[in-house]
């Protein structure tokens, strides 16, 4: 029997398989963060494929919070409504449809990555004045950042938390925080990035204040039966940054405030980061954390082989396998991967023929 294809129960959710569709943005929102047909295409088809979970882009709380001007959002209920379609083709096609919350910090009001300019988008262009643990920009070429004061602070926390109710009205079944790849609570987090000196810098544990705040907020915005994941950048990949030490440590106090599952990722706070790719070079971080801190973890990052991805929750190291470039490479790969592991796993109807 396959480990891959076994169903993975999240609270109140079942995943029918051990397979999720990442978070990866598309920068083809709408005016105003809007989703339009695009993510209705893209994620539905991911679904059609047979991923079990299906997480949206990187969904900014708030307008500041965006990557680029066209970056998905939740801040408001004409957001609630646009996702509604999205939600209800991912969950009737099989699959739980779940959010990405996010808050882009110092990378944010930056142009999408096919545009040929590069760095931060003025005012004049749409952009705006992002925010951070201080007033450093990501590099010279992004835009500077105000310092977040604590009101900033406490209004993030709500707008996490009002993103998560909203996420409940438009059909979501899960929600993800984005706490990683250099993005607001990885700012935070990371000692490369967060200099302050109150409640919210300084040692590990103040550094952590933030995302804990968030993951609590949001897990009582959504109740107990609802699945709540925090994407974590393992490690920065940088002398002197963020460890895995950390984020085991990090992974306890998550779900000792409500979080389910700790999706490891890795990198992204720093350009100074030397990273070792290679097939499954994230599968060790998820490991760790899954041994050492006793949390579910999600691996992601070059899983691409059916066997691997087996292999992977087979040995326990990680609860679920994410997927990325794969599936925009071929949004049946779970199908495919079905049928060379020897799984019975049928299409769509419409689709029988092929299977």
């Amino acid at each position: 029997m396959s480990s891959l294809f076994t169903p993975l129960a999240l609270r109140g959710v079942t995943v029918p398989n051990r397979i999720a569709m990442a978070p990866m943005c598309q920068y083809s929102a709408g005016p105003d963060g809007l989703p339009t047909d695009w993510h209705l295409t893209h994620l539905g088809t991911r679904a059609v494929g047979g991923a079990g979970l299906v997480l949206t882009e990187a969904t900014a709380v708030l307008p500041e919070g965006r990557i680029s001007p066209q970056d998905t959002g939740l801040w408001s209920g004409a957001h609630v409504d646009a996702w509604r379609p999205v939600t209800a083709f991912v969950a009737a096609h099989g699959a739980v449809p779940a959010v990405q919350l996010a808050h882009a910090g110092f990378k944010a009001s930056t142009y999408r990555p096919w545009a040929p300019e590069r760095g931060g988008v003025p005012d004049a262009e749409g952009g705006w004045t992002p925010v951070a643990p201080g007033s450093e920009p990501f590099t010279p070429g992004y835009r500077t950042p105000t310092s977040l004061d604590a009101a900033g602070i406490a209004g993030v926390v709500d707008a996490f938390a009002a993103g998560a109710e909203r996420a409940l009205a438009a059909g979501f079944a899960a929600v993800e925080i984005h706490a990683a790849h250099g993005y607001l609570l990885n700012e935070f987090l990371s000692p490369l990035t967060n200099h302050r000196t109150d409640a919210y810098g300084g040692d590990r544990a103040a550094r952590m204040r933030l995302t804990l705040e968030v993951a609590r907020a949001v897990r009582a915005a959504v109740g107990e039966s609802v699945p709540v994941l925090t994407r974590i950048s393992a490690t920065d990949w940088v002398e002197g940054g963020w460890t895995v030490e950390d984020s085991v440590v990090l992974a306890g106090e998550l779900a000792g405030v409500g979080v389910d599952l700790v999706d490891a990722s890795s990198g992204g706070v720093s350009t100074d980061q030397r990273i070792p790719l290679g097939p499954g070079y994230q599968v060790p971080l998820a490991a760790r954390i899954r041994r050492e801190a006793g949390v579910p973890t999600g691996a992601v990052g070059l899983i691409v082989e059916p066997e691997h991805a087996e292999q992977i929750v087979a040995g326990g190291d990680a609860d679920l396998v994410l997927l990325g470039r794969e599936l925009l490479r071929d949004p049946y790969w779970p199908r495919r991967a079905a049928a060379k592991l020897g799984v019975a796993y049928t299409g769509p109807a419409q689709y029988a023929r092929a299977w």
